[in-house]
Protein backbone atom coordinates (compact mmCIF):
# COMPACT_ATOMS: atom_id res chain seq x y z
CA UNK A 1 0.00 0.00 0.00
CA UNK A 2 1.45 3.37 -0.99
CA UNK A 3 2.40 5.45 2.16
CA UNK A 4 0.49 8.24 1.92
CA UNK A 5 -3.16 6.53 1.57
CA UNK A 6 -6.29 8.00 3.59
CA UNK A 7 -7.12 6.41 6.45
CA UNK A 8 -11.03 6.25 5.25
CA UNK A 9 -9.75 4.84 2.24
CA UNK A 10 -7.70 2.23 3.85
CA UNK A 11 -10.67 1.11 6.32
CA UNK A 12 -12.67 0.81 3.31
CA UNK A 13 -10.41 -1.26 1.89
CA UNK A 14 -9.90 -3.76 4.56
CA UNK A 15 -13.80 -3.78 6.03
CA UNK A 16 -15.07 -7.04 6.32
CA UNK A 17 -18.28 -7.80 4.57
CA UNK A 18 -21.27 -5.68 5.65
CA UNK A 19 -24.56 -4.53 5.49
CA UNK A 20 -23.81 -1.74 3.46
CA UNK A 21 -21.87 -3.52 0.52
CA UNK A 22 -25.14 -5.42 -0.02
CA UNK A 23 -27.53 -2.59 0.25
CA UNK A 24 -25.39 -1.02 -2.37
CA UNK A 25 -24.95 -4.07 -4.49
CA UNK A 26 -28.82 -3.59 -4.44
CA UNK A 27 -29.25 -0.55 -5.27
CA UNK A 28 -26.45 -0.20 -8.14
CA UNK A 29 -27.78 -3.78 -9.02
CA UNK A 30 -31.06 -2.62 -9.77
CA UNK A 31 -30.39 -0.22 -11.67
CA UNK A 32 -28.53 -2.52 -13.87
CA UNK A 33 -31.68 -4.56 -13.82
CA UNK A 34 -33.65 -1.66 -15.21
CA UNK A 35 -30.97 -1.31 -18.01
CA UNK A 36 -31.23 -5.00 -19.12
CA UNK A 37 -35.16 -5.18 -18.37
CA UNK A 38 -35.14 -1.64 -21.06
CA UNK A 39 -33.31 -2.77 -23.70
CA UNK A 40 -33.97 -6.56 -23.90
CA UNK A 41 -38.22 -6.29 -23.30
CA UNK A 42 -38.07 -4.45 -27.19
CA UNK A 43 -37.02 -7.89 -28.99
CA UNK A 44 -40.29 -9.74 -26.90
CA UNK A 45 -42.67 -7.56 -28.53
CA UNK A 46 -40.99 -6.37 -32.04
CA UNK A 47 -42.95 -9.18 -33.73
CA UNK A 48 -46.23 -7.72 -32.39
CA UNK A 49 -45.44 -4.39 -33.55
CA UNK A 50 -44.94 -6.39 -36.77
CA UNK A 51 -48.43 -7.72 -36.61
CA UNK A 52 -50.46 -4.82 -35.47
CA UNK A 53 -49.07 -2.37 -37.83
CA UNK A 54 -47.49 -3.51 -40.68
CA UNK A 55 -49.64 -6.76 -41.37
CA UNK A 56 -51.23 -6.81 -45.38
CA UNK A 57 -54.66 -7.84 -45.99
CA UNK A 58 -54.38 -11.27 -47.70
CA UNK A 59 -50.94 -11.62 -47.46
CA UNK A 60 -49.99 -15.48 -46.72
CA UNK A 61 -47.73 -14.09 -43.26
CA UNK A 62 -48.09 -11.77 -40.54
CA UNK A 63 -47.00 -8.74 -40.99
CA UNK A 64 -42.89 -7.82 -39.78
CA UNK A 65 -41.22 -4.94 -38.87
CA UNK A 66 -39.45 -3.17 -41.94
CA UNK A 67 -35.22 -3.37 -41.88
CA UNK A 68 -35.30 0.28 -41.51
CA UNK A 69 -37.88 0.51 -39.07
CA UNK A 70 -36.90 -2.67 -36.74
CA UNK A 71 -33.08 -1.94 -36.87
CA UNK A 72 -34.37 2.05 -35.76
CA UNK A 73 -36.88 0.21 -32.81
CA UNK A 74 -34.08 -2.38 -31.72
CA UNK A 75 -31.17 0.15 -31.90
CA UNK A 76 -31.88 4.26 -31.41
CA UNK A 77 -31.48 2.62 -27.87
CA UNK A 78 -28.12 1.58 -27.99
CA UNK A 79 -27.52 4.63 -29.47
CA UNK A 80 -28.84 7.00 -27.05
CA UNK A 81 -27.00 4.21 -24.32
CA UNK A 82 -23.49 5.03 -26.20
CA UNK A 83 -23.94 8.95 -25.89
CA UNK A 84 -24.90 8.22 -22.29
CA UNK A 85 -22.12 6.89 -21.14
CA UNK A 86 -19.96 9.24 -22.68
CA UNK A 87 -21.42 12.36 -20.87
CA UNK A 88 -22.74 10.57 -17.88
CA UNK A 89 -19.26 9.22 -17.27
CA UNK A 90 -17.50 12.57 -17.84
CA UNK A 91 -20.28 14.08 -15.39
CA UNK A 92 -19.63 11.64 -12.82
CA UNK A 93 -16.04 12.90 -12.67
CA UNK A 94 -17.12 16.82 -12.30
CA UNK A 95 -20.20 16.51 -10.11
CA UNK A 96 -19.97 13.73 -8.27
CA UNK A 97 -21.29 10.03 -8.47
CA UNK A 98 -24.51 10.64 -6.39
CA UNK A 99 -25.95 13.65 -8.13
CA UNK A 100 -25.20 12.53 -11.76
CA UNK A 101 -26.50 9.03 -10.50
CA UNK A 102 -30.46 10.60 -9.02
CA UNK A 103 -30.63 12.21 -12.82
CA UNK A 104 -29.92 9.11 -15.06
CA UNK A 105 -32.64 7.26 -13.25
CA UNK A 106 -35.41 9.98 -13.38
CA UNK A 107 -34.83 10.45 -17.07
CA UNK A 108 -34.94 6.30 -17.19
CA UNK A 109 -38.46 6.02 -15.22
CA UNK A 110 -39.77 8.63 -17.40
CA UNK A 111 -38.39 7.30 -20.61
CA UNK A 112 -39.73 3.81 -19.45
CA UNK A 113 -43.50 5.19 -18.89
CA UNK A 114 -43.06 7.15 -21.89
CA UNK A 115 -42.24 4.27 -24.25
CA UNK A 116 -45.54 2.73 -23.96
CA UNK A 117 -47.46 6.03 -25.44
CA UNK A 118 -47.33 7.19 -28.82
CA UNK A 119 -48.26 9.97 -31.07
CA UNK A 120 -51.35 9.18 -33.17
CA UNK A 121 -51.88 5.79 -34.17
CA UNK A 122 -50.74 5.39 -37.61
CA UNK A 123 -47.64 2.99 -38.24
CA UNK A 124 -45.27 5.86 -38.51
CA UNK A 125 -46.77 7.98 -35.62
CA UNK A 126 -46.25 4.80 -33.47
CA UNK A 127 -42.76 3.95 -34.41
CA UNK A 128 -41.20 7.74 -34.08
CA UNK A 129 -42.68 8.07 -30.84
CA UNK A 130 -41.47 4.59 -29.35
CA UNK A 131 -38.04 5.61 -31.10
CA UNK A 132 -37.79 9.07 -29.47
CA UNK A 133 -38.77 7.68 -26.12
CA UNK A 134 -36.16 4.89 -26.61
CA UNK A 135 -33.32 7.16 -26.95
CA UNK A 136 -33.71 9.04 -24.33
CA UNK A 137 -34.59 5.70 -22.41
CA UNK A 138 -31.24 4.96 -23.53
CA UNK A 139 -29.39 7.88 -22.54
CA UNK A 140 -30.21 7.54 -19.28
CA UNK A 141 -29.07 4.01 -19.15
CA UNK A 142 -25.84 4.60 -20.59
CA UNK A 143 -24.62 7.07 -17.14
CA UNK A 144 -26.05 4.04 -15.39
CA UNK A 145 -22.68 1.86 -16.40
CA UNK A 146 -20.02 4.40 -15.41
CA UNK A 147 -21.53 5.17 -12.73
CA UNK A 148 -22.88 1.93 -10.87
CA UNK A 149 -19.59 0.44 -11.31
CA UNK A 150 -17.42 3.35 -10.11
CA UNK A 151 -20.27 3.87 -6.92
CA UNK A 152 -19.58 -0.34 -6.40
CA UNK A 153 -15.39 -0.29 -6.86
CA UNK A 154 -15.16 2.90 -4.57
CA UNK A 155 -17.62 1.08 -1.64
CA UNK A 156 -15.81 -2.42 -1.72
CA UNK A 157 -13.30 -3.77 0.47
CA UNK A 158 -10.06 -5.20 -2.12
CA UNK A 159 -10.54 -8.53 -1.01
CA UNK A 160 -13.90 -9.16 -2.41
CA UNK A 161 -14.46 -6.06 -4.83
CA UNK A 162 -14.70 -7.97 -7.90
CA UNK A 163 -17.11 -9.95 -6.64
CA UNK A 164 -19.34 -7.18 -5.74
CA UNK A 165 -18.66 -5.08 -9.01
CA UNK A 166 -19.67 -8.19 -10.88
CA UNK A 167 -22.91 -8.96 -8.81
CA UNK A 168 -24.09 -5.69 -10.26
CA UNK A 169 -23.69 -6.39 -13.09
CA UNK A 170 -24.79 -10.00 -12.91
CA UNK A 171 -28.14 -8.02 -12.22
CA UNK A 172 -28.50 -7.43 -16.16
CA UNK A 173 -28.92 -11.71 -16.14
CA UNK A 174 -32.16 -11.28 -13.54
CA UNK A 175 -33.34 -7.95 -15.71
CA UNK A 176 -33.58 -9.94 -18.86
CA UNK A 177 -34.86 -12.88 -16.84
CA UNK A 178 -37.82 -10.83 -15.30
CA UNK A 179 -38.80 -9.36 -19.00
CA UNK A 180 -39.44 -12.75 -20.03
CA UNK A 181 -41.37 -13.47 -16.80
CA UNK A 182 -43.39 -10.54 -17.00
CA UNK A 183 -43.79 -10.52 -20.93
CA UNK A 184 -45.31 -14.55 -20.25
CA UNK A 185 -47.82 -13.00 -17.62
CA UNK A 186 -48.96 -10.60 -19.72
CA UNK A 187 -49.49 -12.09 -22.93
CA UNK A 188 -50.97 -15.64 -20.79
CA UNK A 189 -53.38 -13.00 -19.07
CA UNK A 190 -54.62 -11.30 -22.55
CA UNK A 191 -54.68 -14.35 -24.17
CA UNK A 192 -57.09 -15.97 -21.71
CA UNK A 193 -58.89 -12.90 -22.25
CA UNK A 194 -59.08 -12.51 -25.54
CA UNK A 195 -58.67 -15.83 -27.11
CA UNK A 196 -58.64 -15.39 -30.80
CA UNK A 197 -57.81 -17.89 -34.03
CA UNK A 198 -54.50 -18.65 -35.73
CA UNK A 199 -53.44 -16.04 -38.61
CA UNK A 200 -53.90 -19.05 -40.71
CA UNK A 201 -57.22 -19.83 -39.78
CA UNK A 202 -58.10 -16.04 -39.45
CA UNK A 203 -55.71 -13.55 -40.43
CA UNK A 204 -58.40 -10.45 -39.67
CA UNK A 205 -59.03 -11.71 -36.03
CA UNK A 206 -55.84 -13.66 -35.47
CA UNK A 207 -54.87 -10.10 -33.77
CA UNK A 208 -57.22 -8.48 -31.49
CA UNK A 209 -57.31 -4.84 -30.72
CA UNK A 210 -56.25 -5.24 -27.33
CA UNK A 211 -53.20 -6.63 -27.93
CA UNK A 212 -51.96 -3.03 -28.29
CA UNK A 213 -51.70 -2.81 -24.89
CA UNK A 214 -49.64 -5.86 -24.70
CA UNK A 215 -46.73 -4.20 -25.81
CA UNK A 216 -47.04 -0.85 -23.76
CA UNK A 217 -47.30 -2.84 -20.85
CA UNK A 218 -44.56 -4.34 -21.13
CA UNK A 219 -42.16 -2.06 -21.77
CA UNK A 220 -43.93 0.27 -19.06
CA UNK A 221 -43.22 -1.85 -16.68
CA UNK A 222 -39.53 -1.29 -16.70
CA UNK A 223 -40.09 1.79 -14.86
CA UNK A 224 -41.18 0.06 -11.56
CA UNK A 225 -37.81 -0.90 -10.14
CA UNK A 226 -35.97 1.86 -10.84
CA UNK A 227 -38.24 3.95 -9.05
CA UNK A 228 -38.43 1.63 -6.13
CA UNK A 229 -34.75 2.11 -5.92
CA UNK A 230 -34.85 5.95 -6.18
CA UNK A 231 -35.46 6.65 -2.40
CA UNK A 232 -32.49 4.74 -1.35
CA UNK A 233 -30.43 6.01 -4.22
CA UNK A 234 -30.78 9.28 -2.80
CA UNK A 235 -30.27 8.58 1.12
CA UNK A 236 -26.77 7.27 -0.26
CA UNK A 237 -23.39 9.38 0.66
CA UNK A 238 -21.14 10.44 -1.83
CA UNK A 239 -18.62 7.87 -2.13
CA UNK A 240 -15.48 9.29 -0.29
CA UNK A 241 -12.56 8.46 -2.94
CA UNK A 242 -15.03 11.67 -4.72
CA UNK A 243 -15.05 13.59 -1.77
CA UNK A 244 -11.18 13.22 -0.57
CA UNK A 245 -9.53 13.03 -3.64
CA UNK A 246 -11.71 15.26 -6.03
CA UNK A 247 -13.46 17.45 -4.20
CA UNK A 248 -10.55 17.75 -1.62
CA UNK A 249 -13.34 17.67 1.26
CA UNK A 250 -11.48 15.25 3.85
CA UNK A 251 -13.99 16.57 6.54
CA UNK A 252 -16.87 15.48 4.72
CA UNK A 253 -15.31 12.08 3.45
CA UNK A 254 -14.05 11.01 6.88
CA UNK A 255 -17.85 11.62 8.20
CA UNK A 256 -19.77 10.25 5.37
CA UNK A 257 -17.97 6.97 6.02
CA UNK A 258 -18.08 7.37 9.64
CA UNK A 259 -22.00 6.69 9.73
CA UNK A 260 -21.33 3.91 6.89
CA UNK A 261 -18.80 2.35 8.61
CA UNK A 262 -19.47 3.10 12.42
CA UNK A 263 -16.10 4.55 13.20
CA UNK A 264 -14.92 7.99 13.68
CA UNK A 265 -12.25 8.95 11.25
CA UNK A 266 -9.49 12.04 11.88
CA UNK A 267 -10.11 14.66 8.73
CA UNK A 268 -6.43 14.33 7.28
CA UNK A 269 -6.52 17.82 5.25
CA UNK A 270 -3.19 17.99 4.83
CA UNK A 271 -2.59 14.53 3.49
CA UNK A 272 -5.57 15.21 1.01
CA UNK A 273 -3.88 18.93 -0.31
CA UNK A 274 -0.23 17.15 -0.28
CA UNK A 275 -1.76 13.90 -2.38
CA UNK A 276 -3.65 16.84 -4.64
CA UNK A 277 -0.32 18.52 -5.65
CA UNK A 278 1.72 15.99 -6.74
CA UNK A 279 2.28 15.56 -10.30
CA UNK A 280 1.12 12.11 -10.82
CA UNK A 281 -2.15 13.12 -9.11
CA UNK A 282 -2.78 16.05 -11.84
CA UNK A 283 -2.35 15.06 -15.17
CA UNK A 284 -5.46 15.02 -17.50
CA UNK A 285 -7.17 12.86 -19.74
CA UNK A 286 -5.96 14.10 -23.00
CA UNK A 287 -1.82 14.44 -21.88
CA UNK A 288 1.22 13.08 -22.13
CA UNK A 289 1.13 11.79 -18.36
CA UNK A 290 -1.78 9.55 -19.07
CA UNK A 291 -1.10 8.30 -22.49
CA UNK A 292 2.22 7.20 -20.99
CA UNK A 293 0.73 5.41 -17.69
CA UNK A 294 -2.74 4.52 -19.01
CA UNK A 295 -2.48 4.76 -22.54
CA UNK A 296 -1.99 0.69 -23.43
CA UNK A 297 -4.68 0.33 -19.90
CA UNK A 298 -7.32 2.42 -22.19
CA UNK A 299 -6.67 0.61 -25.47
CA UNK A 300 -7.13 -2.52 -23.33
CA UNK A 301 -10.87 -2.19 -21.95
CA UNK A 302 -11.93 0.09 -24.79
CA UNK A 303 -11.23 -2.68 -27.83
CA UNK A 304 -11.95 -5.85 -25.50
CA UNK A 305 -15.57 -4.31 -25.14
CA UNK A 306 -16.46 -3.33 -28.50
CA UNK A 307 -14.71 -6.91 -29.66
CA UNK A 308 -17.13 -8.72 -26.98
CA UNK A 309 -19.83 -7.09 -27.77
CA UNK A 310 -19.77 -7.51 -31.58
CA UNK A 311 -19.63 -11.06 -31.09
CA UNK A 312 -22.52 -10.89 -27.77
CA UNK A 313 -24.85 -8.71 -29.81
CA UNK A 314 -24.50 -11.28 -32.89
CA UNK A 315 -25.98 -14.15 -30.98
CA UNK A 316 -29.47 -13.19 -32.56
CA UNK A 317 -27.56 -14.47 -36.03
CA UNK A 318 -28.42 -18.03 -35.40
CA UNK A 319 -31.22 -17.37 -32.07
CA UNK A 320 -34.05 -17.94 -34.65
CA UNK A 321 -31.86 -21.48 -36.03
CA UNK A 322 -31.82 -22.61 -32.80
CA UNK A 323 -35.49 -21.77 -30.97
CA UNK A 324 -37.15 -22.89 -34.32
CA UNK A 325 -34.67 -26.04 -34.53
CA UNK A 326 -35.88 -27.56 -31.10
CA UNK A 327 -39.50 -25.88 -31.38
CA UNK A 328 -39.75 -23.60 -28.94
CA UNK A 329 -41.10 -21.51 -31.93
CA UNK A 330 -43.56 -22.21 -34.64
CA UNK A 331 -43.97 -20.42 -37.70
CA UNK A 332 -46.16 -17.26 -37.49
CA UNK A 333 -48.58 -18.12 -39.58
CA UNK A 334 -49.49 -20.81 -36.78
CA UNK A 335 -49.78 -18.58 -33.99
CA UNK A 336 -52.08 -15.74 -33.01
CA UNK A 337 -50.10 -12.67 -32.33
CA UNK A 338 -50.68 -12.45 -28.53
CA UNK A 339 -49.71 -16.41 -28.40
CA UNK A 340 -46.73 -15.49 -30.29
CA UNK A 341 -45.22 -13.17 -27.80
CA UNK A 342 -46.11 -15.97 -24.68
CA UNK A 343 -44.00 -18.37 -27.20
CA UNK A 344 -41.25 -15.61 -27.67
CA UNK A 345 -40.82 -14.37 -23.74
CA UNK A 346 -40.88 -18.33 -22.99
CA UNK A 347 -37.47 -18.84 -25.16
CA UNK A 348 -35.60 -15.93 -23.62
CA UNK A 349 -37.11 -17.18 -20.47
CA UNK A 350 -35.48 -20.52 -20.67
CA UNK A 351 -31.66 -19.38 -22.40
CA UNK A 352 -31.73 -16.92 -19.70
CA UNK A 353 -32.09 -19.42 -16.79
CA UNK A 354 -30.04 -22.23 -18.71
CA UNK A 355 -27.14 -19.68 -20.14
CA UNK A 356 -27.19 -16.32 -19.30
CA UNK A 357 -28.00 -15.82 -15.47
CA UNK A 358 -25.25 -18.73 -14.28
CA UNK A 359 -22.61 -17.56 -16.39
CA UNK A 360 -23.22 -13.86 -14.43
CA UNK A 361 -23.05 -15.47 -11.30
CA UNK A 362 -19.77 -18.23 -11.78
CA UNK A 363 -18.34 -14.83 -12.73
CA UNK A 364 -19.50 -13.59 -8.89
CA UNK A 365 -17.80 -16.79 -7.44
CA UNK A 366 -14.25 -17.04 -9.04
CA UNK A 367 -13.45 -13.66 -9.86
CA UNK A 368 -11.64 -12.83 -6.77
CA UNK A 369 -9.98 -16.07 -7.10
CA UNK A 370 -8.84 -16.75 -10.48
CA UNK A 371 -8.77 -12.75 -11.13
CA UNK A 372 -9.94 -10.52 -13.92
CA UNK A 373 -7.06 -11.64 -16.59
CA UNK A 374 -7.68 -15.25 -15.91
CA UNK A 375 -11.33 -15.09 -16.48
CA UNK A 376 -11.30 -12.47 -19.50
CA UNK A 377 -8.74 -14.75 -21.60
CA UNK A 378 -10.48 -17.66 -21.16
CA UNK A 379 -13.92 -16.41 -21.81
CA UNK A 380 -13.02 -15.04 -25.01
CA UNK A 381 -10.49 -19.04 -25.51
CA UNK A 382 -14.08 -20.78 -25.08
CA UNK A 383 -16.18 -17.82 -27.07
CA UNK A 384 -13.77 -18.35 -30.14
CA UNK A 385 -13.61 -22.58 -29.79
CA UNK A 386 -17.06 -22.73 -29.57
CA UNK A 387 -18.26 -20.25 -32.52
CA UNK A 388 -16.02 -21.70 -34.81
CA UNK A 389 -17.42 -25.27 -33.77
CA UNK A 390 -20.89 -23.97 -34.37
CA UNK A 391 -19.60 -22.22 -37.84
CA UNK A 392 -17.36 -24.38 -39.72
CA UNK A 393 -19.58 -27.75 -39.72
CA UNK A 394 -22.64 -25.24 -39.75
CA UNK A 395 -24.49 -27.57 -42.51
CA UNK A 396 -24.14 -30.23 -40.06
CA UNK A 397 -26.15 -28.84 -37.39
CA UNK A 398 -29.01 -28.30 -39.08
CA UNK A 399 -29.74 -32.34 -38.54
CA UNK A 400 -28.02 -31.98 -35.30
CA UNK A 401 -29.92 -30.03 -33.14
CA UNK A 402 -29.39 -31.21 -29.70
CA UNK A 403 -25.19 -30.53 -30.39
CA UNK A 404 -26.24 -27.42 -31.95
CA UNK A 405 -28.18 -25.93 -28.80
CA UNK A 406 -24.72 -27.18 -26.70
CA UNK A 407 -22.71 -25.18 -28.54
CA UNK A 408 -25.21 -21.81 -28.64
CA UNK A 409 -25.51 -22.26 -25.04
CA UNK A 410 -21.64 -23.14 -23.98
CA UNK A 411 -21.08 -19.78 -26.33
CA UNK A 412 -23.59 -17.50 -24.01
CA UNK A 413 -21.81 -18.68 -20.94
CA UNK A 414 -18.57 -18.06 -21.42
CA UNK A 415 -19.40 -14.51 -22.60
CA UNK A 416 -20.93 -14.12 -18.86
CA UNK A 417 -18.41 -16.17 -17.28
CA UNK A 418 -15.52 -14.14 -18.86
CA UNK A 419 -15.30 -10.93 -21.09
CA UNK A 420 -19.22 -9.76 -20.64
CA UNK A 421 -18.43 -9.10 -16.96
CA UNK A 422 -14.26 -8.82 -17.13
CA UNK A 423 -14.80 -5.72 -19.43
CA UNK A 424 -17.41 -4.13 -16.72
CA UNK A 425 -15.16 -4.84 -13.75
CA UNK A 426 -11.72 -3.97 -15.11
CA UNK A 427 -12.30 -0.52 -15.94
CA UNK A 428 -14.01 0.64 -12.52
CA UNK A 429 -10.42 0.20 -10.92
CA UNK A 430 -7.52 0.67 -13.01
CA UNK A 431 -8.25 4.72 -13.38
CA UNK A 432 -7.71 7.22 -11.33
CA UNK A 433 -10.43 8.70 -9.42
CA UNK A 434 -10.86 11.54 -11.09
CA UNK A 435 -10.63 9.87 -14.34
CA UNK A 436 -12.73 6.57 -13.43
CA UNK A 437 -16.06 7.20 -14.55
CA UNK A 438 -14.79 9.04 -18.05
CA UNK A 439 -12.67 6.31 -18.35
CA UNK A 440 -15.40 3.70 -17.83
CA UNK A 441 -17.90 5.58 -19.88
CA UNK A 442 -15.53 5.49 -22.76
CA UNK A 443 -14.62 1.62 -22.45
CA UNK A 444 -18.63 1.22 -21.93
CA UNK A 445 -19.36 3.56 -25.08
CA UNK A 446 -17.15 1.76 -27.03
CA UNK A 447 -18.86 -1.78 -26.34
CA UNK A 448 -22.68 0.14 -27.62
CA UNK A 449 -19.98 0.75 -31.22
CA UNK A 450 -19.38 -2.71 -31.24
CA UNK A 451 -22.99 -3.63 -30.02
CA UNK A 452 -24.63 -1.61 -33.12
CA UNK A 453 -22.17 -2.92 -35.22
CA UNK A 454 -22.99 -7.20 -34.04
CA UNK A 455 -26.68 -6.61 -34.01
CA UNK A 456 -27.34 -5.06 -37.07
CA UNK A 457 -24.06 -4.74 -39.09
CA UNK A 458 -24.13 -8.57 -39.29
CA UNK A 459 -28.07 -9.00 -39.18
CA UNK A 460 -27.36 -7.71 -42.64
CA UNK A 461 -24.00 -9.85 -43.84
CA UNK A 462 -25.79 -12.74 -42.31
CA UNK A 463 -28.20 -12.97 -44.89
CA UNK A 464 -28.19 -15.78 -47.09
CA UNK A 465 -26.11 -15.37 -50.64
CA UNK A 466 -29.42 -16.53 -52.54
CA UNK A 467 -31.57 -13.21 -52.95
CA UNK A 468 -34.68 -15.34 -53.28
CA UNK A 469 -33.53 -16.71 -49.57
CA UNK A 470 -32.84 -13.51 -47.55
CA UNK A 471 -35.48 -12.48 -44.54
CA UNK A 472 -38.20 -9.64 -46.31
CA UNK A 473 -36.65 -6.44 -46.91
CA UNK A 474 -32.76 -7.90 -46.44
CA UNK A 475 -30.27 -7.59 -49.25
CA UNK A 476 -28.18 -10.55 -49.47
CA UNK A 477 -24.71 -11.13 -47.55
CA UNK A 478 -22.48 -13.42 -46.96
CA UNK A 479 -24.25 -16.19 -45.20
CA UNK A 480 -24.76 -17.20 -41.35
CA UNK A 481 -21.66 -19.46 -42.03
CA UNK A 482 -19.44 -17.23 -43.50
CA UNK A 483 -20.76 -14.59 -40.58
CA UNK A 484 -20.13 -17.06 -37.74
CA UNK A 485 -16.43 -17.54 -38.91
CA UNK A 486 -15.72 -14.18 -38.70
CA UNK A 487 -16.93 -13.37 -35.63
CA UNK A 488 -15.16 -16.60 -34.42
CA UNK A 489 -12.22 -14.26 -35.44
CA UNK A 490 -13.26 -11.02 -33.81
CA UNK A 491 -13.12 -13.11 -30.26
CA UNK A 492 -9.88 -14.40 -30.89
CA UNK A 493 -8.74 -10.94 -31.34
CA UNK A 494 -10.23 -9.92 -28.22
CA UNK A 495 -8.24 -12.48 -26.30
CA UNK A 496 -5.16 -10.81 -28.17
CA UNK A 497 -6.11 -7.28 -26.98
CA UNK A 498 -6.94 -8.88 -23.21
CA UNK A 499 -3.08 -8.71 -22.90
CA UNK A 500 -2.90 -4.69 -22.58
CA UNK A 501 -5.41 -5.25 -19.37
CA UNK A 502 -4.11 -5.11 -16.22
CA UNK A 503 -4.70 -7.58 -13.42
CA UNK A 504 -6.08 -5.45 -10.64
CA UNK A 505 -7.18 -8.43 -8.35
CA UNK A 506 -6.36 -7.82 -4.24
CA UNK A 507 -5.14 -4.55 -4.92
CA UNK A 508 -6.85 -1.07 -3.38
CA UNK A 509 -8.18 1.26 -5.74
CA UNK A 510 -5.61 3.52 -5.68
CA UNK A 511 -2.59 1.00 -5.75
CA UNK A 512 -4.16 -0.74 -9.21
CA UNK A 513 -4.57 3.31 -10.66
CA UNK A 514 -0.96 4.18 -9.29
CA UNK A 515 -3.07 7.00 -7.83
CA UNK A 516 -1.52 7.96 -4.50
CA UNK A 517 2.20 7.52 -5.34
CA UNK A 518 3.91 10.92 -4.55
CA UNK A 519 6.34 12.70 -7.33
CA UNK A 520 9.34 10.88 -5.23
CA UNK A 521 7.74 7.38 -4.36
CA UNK A 522 8.84 4.55 -6.90
CA UNK A 523 6.22 3.72 -8.82
CA UNK A 524 4.82 -0.42 -8.73
CA UNK A 525 5.37 -2.41 -12.12
CA UNK A 526 2.81 -2.54 -14.34
CA UNK A 527 0.65 -6.06 -14.86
Amino acid sequence: MARDQLEVLNALDVAKTQLYHFTTIVIAGMGFFTDAYDLFSISLVAKLLGRLYYTKPGAPKPGVLPPSVSSSVTGVALVGTLIGQLFFGWLGDKMGRKKVYGLTLIIMIICAVASGFSFGHTPKGVMASLCFFRFWLGFGIGGDYPLSATIMAEYANKKTRGAFIAAVFAMQGMGILFSGIISLIVSTAFDRQYPTPTYEQNPALSTPPEADYVWRIVLMFGALPAALTFYWRMKMPETARYTALIAKNAKQAAADMGKVLNVDFEAEEEKVEKISKGKSNNFGLFSREFLRRHGLHLFGTTSTWFLLDIAFYSQNLFQKDVLSAIGWIPPAKTMNGIHEVFRIAKAQTLIALCSTVPGYWFTVAFIDIMGRFAIQLMGFFFMTVFMFAVAIPYEHWKTHHLGFVMMYALTFFFANFGPNATTFVVPAEIFPARLRSTCHGISAAAGKAGAIIGAYGFLYAAQNQDKTKTDAGYPPGIGIKNALIILGCINALGMICTFAVPESNGKSLEEASQETFGDDDAEPEGV
